[in-house]
């Protein structure tokens, strides 16, 4: 990405989540976060990475709601960024990047504690034993 395309794309991820967090009343809009924001070099499309916390039917109702949402948010994307001609197209995707680093950081806990429970066994010249 050029640096004009990786501005816009922090600027939309601040006002995406904002407007997410303060503005957007509907009740099937669970616990979403923007995570980033990737904008095609010609700005026509923004590729908007959304985690969700909760279980996968809810994850699932608060993308629905989301894509139902996407007009209302183009508009308010459209209002802030007044000096573009062309509001770029909102593409949703659901990043699970957040669930794979939670569940690698309880494989790591788990490695962890397996350690203490039983440490390995220490040769006479101080080497771990194989």
């Amino acid at each position: 990405m050029s640096k004009r395309t990786e501005q816009l794309g922090h600027e939309i991820q601040r006002i995406l989540g904002e407007t997410l967090q303060y503005e957007l009343k509907d009740p099937r809009v669970g616990f979403a976060t923007v995570v980033g924001v990737d904008v095609t070099a010609d700005l026509q499309i923004a590729r908007v990475r959304i985690s969700v916390m909760g279980t996968p039917e809810e994850r699932r109702e608060t993308m629905a709601a989301l894509e139902h949402a996407k007009g209302f948010l183009r508009r308010r994307l459209a209002e802030e960024l007044n000096y573009l001609r062309f509001v770029p197209e909102l593409r949703l995707i659901l990043d699970t990047s957040v669930d794979y680093s939670l569940h690698i950081d309880e494989l790591l806990r788990r490695a962890q504690q397996q350690r203490a429970e039983s440490p390995p066994h220490q040769l006479e010249d101080g080497k771990p034993s194989e």
